[in-house]
This record gives structure tokens, sequence and C-alpha cells, in this order.
């Protein structure tokens, strides 16, 4: 069975294309991709896109952080991503006194440059195709809850083997919806130093407004090195450390792009839904976008308006505000393109066809002329878990004291243990210490404090009334429904507000000192709360989750048998794939067209509309009125950003836009409001991917920084 439906995938993956330019592709098997790639344009072969046997592109793109791209542009181990990529590490280095945030930063020398805590980039040394060895004594009679101890066992023993006697990394990650499995072996670099980011009038022009929306003209770029010890191999900083030597670094194009023209993008897109049936994108729109929506307005009005009121509040929620608008913003789009795609029901026609397809043969019948009715049955036993779960992470965990004050409760369980483990408990304290360095760094109280109310609040309304989680019934009676009451009674007597209260319990801590956690109002309410999701929430997403990954992967069996003429590609699962499109305007609405590229000139446009996210840096103005462009100008201004219609998604961010010789051309960075809907909807009329072009990037380096140590280190090709 394993063998005849890799036989099936490979057979398809030769199949003709999807359509248009849809798919997020795996580099391993790209040779299947090639004479498509190269009829649109495409000057390389697949092996110098990924190769084991040489060095290649796959060389040049590493996973950044948690969740992004970057690449690597000198043979000194410079590496560019997005200013929204780096915009923690740039936060955690700014003060009122040096505020990088607002003012950039640009280091002239490699002894300037700053050191990042907690960062880390992922080379992909090479991956593997490992279905047979992971569903190794996994047979169609067994539970899934069998099936995944199995196929857990399985990979460990994978990735143990994957990487014995190095020092490598490895993880085996499912995609087909578990029909397939492939092995990555990756190589972990943990010292990386900032380098340069422009002022946020720049790196974060059109601020919110902006967000998901085109024409962009934002400079969202930020610059880091990677650094390595002497034999060129990762290691923990030391002053002592040199530039990482790459096996491959991107040339720059200062050429441009034009209408038409072939783009590859190579990151790591995090993750999509393309095969989810109708009842779970009508349980996405109608219910879990909503919530999600309307918790996360409540939160950034609250913090907005503290944030406009002074400078350091500014500087320490700007990235915590910056993420909660994001998906806000992202997911308001989306709702609008599913409903304008009327995505929903043509699932739902797509599935009335493929009910009758599973009726042509007794073996169709079999195997899946069940799976539709189950899927409704358990997406409608599911929806107030999901319900709840959503309010769960956007309502009760929207204050930051939950999440903090239940980070104490290992220390607390350690502590109750009739035979305590000090090392362990030693282990915890100090994590412990280490967490609150950074929580109370970027801590307002009275922010807190706003925040509680309102979403406690809204979590409270959530719930029927007779299965309100018990610590919160405090609330109708002690305090009579009055969320005011309640909040003061939490924020006046717990420790967790107080960066001074936390020191003196963590540097004084014995055993005894549980009881001190655990009578906390604060705690009290965080482990009631996560003992009401652990117990009541938890339990049924699993059981839904196992029922579910059941169904969708011989969903997707069936839906490969019913269209043998069609290409299919795996959803995102945050592994290094490829995607290629054309440089292409496109029509959002009835007589609206928009262009494939924005100018300098546009920001100036822009500052005329009074909006404070469209501030000019007078610098930039200066320049622009003597037109001082050097030699990335193109009809007298510089470019900013272009549109393509490459298939994206989160975790792109800072991917590089390469054109058809595979030279650097631009910096991905979002989609269009439009497009959003592609997680679930791909749509080549109505998405695009915005890139920043990398002239706009060199300009700012040279002519506006000044840092022309970096300038000639990059190797611009015309």
């Amino acid at each position: 069975m394993k063998k005849t439906l890799l036989f099936l995938l490979i057979i398809l993956l030769n199949a003709s294309v999807l359509r248009a330019d849809e798919g997020m592709w795996i580099p391993l098997l790209l040779k299947n991709n090639e004479a498509r790639m190269k009829s649109m344009g495409m000057k390389l072969n697949a092996e110098d896109i990924y190769s084991i046997n040489q060095n290649s592109l796959k060389d040049a793109v590493v996973l950044f952080g948690r969740g992004c791209t970057g690449e690597i542009i000198s043979k000194e181990g410079l590496l560019i991503t997005n200013h929204h990529c780096g915009y923690g590490q740039i936060q955690a280095h700014s003060t009122v006194e040096n505020d990088y945030l607002k003012d950039g930063f640009w280091a002239m020398s490699k002894k300037e440059e700053l050191v990042d805590q907690n960062l880390t980039v992922s080379f992909l040394v090479r991956m593997e195709d490992v279905t047979d060895m992971v569903l190794k004594g996994v047979d169609n009679m067994m539970t899934q809850q069998k099936r995944n101890e199995l196929v857990e066992k399985n990979i460990k023993s994978i990735t143990e083997k994957a990487i014995e006697g190095t020092h490598y990394q490895a993880v085996v990650k499912d995609f087909y919806n578990g029909n397939q499995y492939f092995l990555f072996v990756n190589e972990v670099f943990k010292d990386v130093r900032l380098v340069g980011a422009p002022p946020s009038s720049i790196g974060k022009f059109g601020g919110d407004t902006d967000n998901w929306m085109w024409p962009r003209h934002t400079g969202d770029f930020s610059l880091f090195r990677i650094y390595a010890d002497k034999n060129n191999n990762p290691a923990d900083y030391s002053p002592d450390n040199i530039p990482y030597v790459p096996k491959k670094y991107l040339p720059v194009s200062i050429k441009g792009v034009e209408k038409g023209d072939f783009t590859l993008v190579y990151g790591f897109p995090g993750s999509t839904n393309q095969f989810a049936t109708s009842y779970e994108v009508e349980l996405i729109k109608e219910t879990e976008n909503p919530i999600a929506i309307r918790m996360r307005d409540i939160r950034l009005g609250i913090i907005d308006s503290y944030m406009k009121s002074d400078a350091k509040i500014r500087i320490q929620y700007s990235a915590k505000y910056a993420n909660i608008a994001n998906g806000w913003k992202k997911w308001m789009g989306e709702d609008k393109g599913l409903q304008k795609l009327n995505t929903i029901e043509n699932k739902k026609h797509f599935e009335a066809d493929f009910q009758n397809w599973t009726q042509s043969s007794d073996k169709n019948k079999t195997k899946y002329a069940g799976l539709l009715p189950l899927f409704e049955k358990i997406y409608k036993a599911q929806y107030d878990t999901r319900k709840s779960y959503k309010y769960f992470t956007e309502a009760c965990l929207g204050s930051e004291i939950i999440s903090f004050a239940y980070s104490y409760n290992k220390l607390l369980l350690l502590s109750k243990n009739k035979n305590p483990d000090d090392k362990e408990i030693e282990k915890t304290i100090t994590q412990l210490k280490n967490a609150a360095i950074g929580f109370f760094k970027n801590y307002n109280i009275n922010i807190d404090k706003e925040l509680f109310i309102q979403t406690m609040k809204a979590y409270y309304e959530s719930f029927d009334k007779g299965n309100v989680p018990d610590v919160l019934k405090l609330v109708s009676t002690k305090f009579k429904g009055d969320s005011k009451k309640f909040a003061e009674n939490v924020f006046n007597n717990t420790i967790f507000t107080s960066n001074d209260r936390i020191n003196k319990l963590l540097s004084t801590y014995t055993t005894k000192n549980y009881k001190q956690i655990s009578k906390d109002p604060a705690f009290v309410l965080a482990q009631g709360l996560f003992d009401n999701y652990y117990n009541k929430i938890y339990p049924f997403l699993t059981k839904y989750k196992d029922q579910l990954d059941s169904l969708n992967r011989i969903y997707l069996q069936g839906l490969m048998e019913m269209q043998k003429n069609k290409t299919f590609y795996p959803d995102a699962n945050l592994t290094l794939r490829v995607t290629y499109g054309k440089v292409d305007d496109y029509i959002p609405k009835d007589a609206v067209k928009y262009r494939y590229f924005t100018t300098l000139d546009g920001i100036f446009e822009k500052e005329t509309l009074g909006n404070e996210d469209y501030m000019v840096h007078p610098k930039l103005r200066v320049l622009y009125k003597n037109k001082d462009f050097g030699r990335y100008a193109k009809n007298d201004t510089i470019p900013i950003c272009f549109i393509a219609s490459n298939h994206t998604t989160g975790g792109n961010s800072g991917s590089p836009v390469l054109n058809a010789e595979g030279q650097l051309i631009g910096i991905n960075f979002d989609r269009n409001w439009e497009g959003t809907m592609s997680d679930l909807n791909y749509d080549p009329d109505q998405c695009r991917n915005i890139s920043l072009d990398i002239r706009y990037v060199l300009f700012i380096i040279d002519k506006f920084a000044g840092a022309k140590n970096l300038i000639n280190e990059i190797e611009i090709v015309n």
C-alpha cells in the first residue's frame, strides 16, 4: 500500500501543472517542475537550485529565527531579511536614548555589530524521503492513536541515526496529510549579530495602514551577520568567533524587473490548508476569524492609546503591537477573499462531485463513500470546542499576566514533591529569572490591567452560564459581575506585576515558598483557567484532531485518485520550498487596475495625506529633492516594491526573490489584501506576493546610511 501510494504521488508530480503559478514545491523533487519553469523563462537547472552533490541556491537560504527566511549576500556571512523579521532584535537593542527602531542602526565596522540573544539561523544540509521508514509496521487496522505512537517512535529512530556523530539537528515532517514523510537535516548557527536596519519611517513606512495592502512603499529589510568558530562551525557567542564563510551567497542584480519576468521565491512558508473541506473553511470564516478579529481589535485599541502617549511604552510594545495587528488585518482580508471567491459554496459543489465519484466502483464506495458524512459529523461535534479554544487564546490569554503567572506552575509542582529534585528546582529558578528579565523589560502594568478587564470580560461572557470555569465564578458572586473590581483584586494583591517582588521570591526561594505562589490571586486565576483548558478543551481538541488527521489522509488519497491529471503540491509546513511566477499587474475590483511596481515618488504622494504612518525621514527627502540616486535609479526615480504571482504565505517573509539567472532582485515581505485567502484558496487573478526591490535596499544602505563598508562586500551585477 505504501509503495503504491508513493508511486501515485510520483506520477502526479510529473503530471500537468496545476494552474497558473500555484504551488509550494519540494526542492528535492524540482526536476519535475524544471520544464515548466524554463518555459516561463528560467535559465537555471533544478540542480542549481537544490543539490547535495554541489553548492546550490539552497546553501544561501536560511530559516531566520522561528518563522522567517533570510539569505546570504556576501562571502562574509552577511544576511538580509525583512525589517519586521528582525524587529524583535532591533527593539531589544533599543532604549529611549538609543532608539534604533525610530532612528535606525548601521554598523560601520564589524566591531560595531550588536550581539543578538537567542537568535538562530538554520541551513538545510539535506532532505530525504523517509516515508517507508516512518510507516514501517503501520497498517490500516490501527487506531489513529496507535498509528501516531508508532510513527513517533520510528521518527525518533530516524532522526537520531541521521545526525549521529555530527553537530547537525534533524526533524521529520509529514506531507500530503501524512501520506508522505521527509527528513530534514539542518545546521544551526547561534551567533548572529545585528548589522543594519533603516529607521521605522523607512522599514515600516505605511505601518498598519498599508499592511497587507498594495501599492506599498515599505523599505522592509534588515541586515545581520552569521558568526562561526575558527573551523567555520556553529558556536555560541564568543568575541573570538569570525564571520561565517558560506558555501553559497547570492549576487545582487540591479537590472531590475519588467512585467512578465520570471521570478523564483525560495524560503520557508509556514502553514497552508489547501485541501480543507467546506466544513473547515466555514468554521474558520464564520466563527474563528470573527472571534480573533474582535478580540484583537480590543487589544490593539488599548495598546495604541498608550504607545502614542509615551516613547518608552512605544518601544516596549512596538513588536507586540505589530504581531497582534498582523494577524488581525490578515484575517479580515482572508474573510473578504473567501467571500469574493465563493469558496465555501465552491468546495461544497466539488465535494458533491467527489461523493458522486465514490459511487463509481465498489472499491471507491468501501474506502471513500463515508468520508464526507464523517467530516460533517465531526465538525458539528467540535464546534463548541473550537470556539472555546479561540476565546481562550485570543481573550483569556490577551492579558500577559495570565501566561506569566502560570509559567510558575512547574516550580510549584517541583516544590510540592515529597522528594524534591534540588538540581531541577535550581534550573527552573534560573529559567524563571531569565524570563522575568525579558518580561518586565517590555511590561506596563496599566496597559495589562486594561487588557485584563476587557479580555477577561469577553472570555467570561463567551461561556454559557452553566459552563463558566469555577475560577471565574468569583466574577458573578464576590464581585457581582464587575470586571474592574475583579481586576483590582488580582493586580493589587499579586507579586507577578512587580519585578522587585519576583526577584525577591526567586533569589531567596526555598521549597516552602511554593505556598506564596499557590495563594497568589494571579496564579490562582491562571491555574484555574489553564486547568479548564487542559481538562475541558484540550482533550476534545486532541480527540477531534486525531479523527480528522485520519480522515484528511484518506480524503487526500481519494482526491489524488479522482483527479489523476492534476499536479498536487503539499501544504506548507515551515520546510524549504520553491515557488515560481511572473511579475504582473492585477485587478482587485471593477474598474481598478494596479501596476506591478511602485517608486520613491509614491512615498511623497502618501506624505501629503497627513497620516502618521506616512511620515518621511528628512534625509530621504533631501536625497529625493536632489535626485541623489546613484546607480540605483530608473526613469529618474528609485523603484521601491513590485508584485508577482508567486504563491507565498507566512514564513516566506524575508525570502529571496530571484530572477531567471538566480540573482537576487528583491525580498519577499507580504501579500496583497485581496489575496490573503491563498492559504485556503489560491486564485491566480487575485493573489500577488509583494517584494521589496533590491535597488531600494542598496540605495538606502549606500546613499541614505552611507554604509560603504556593506556595499563593498556585496557582489552587485548589472
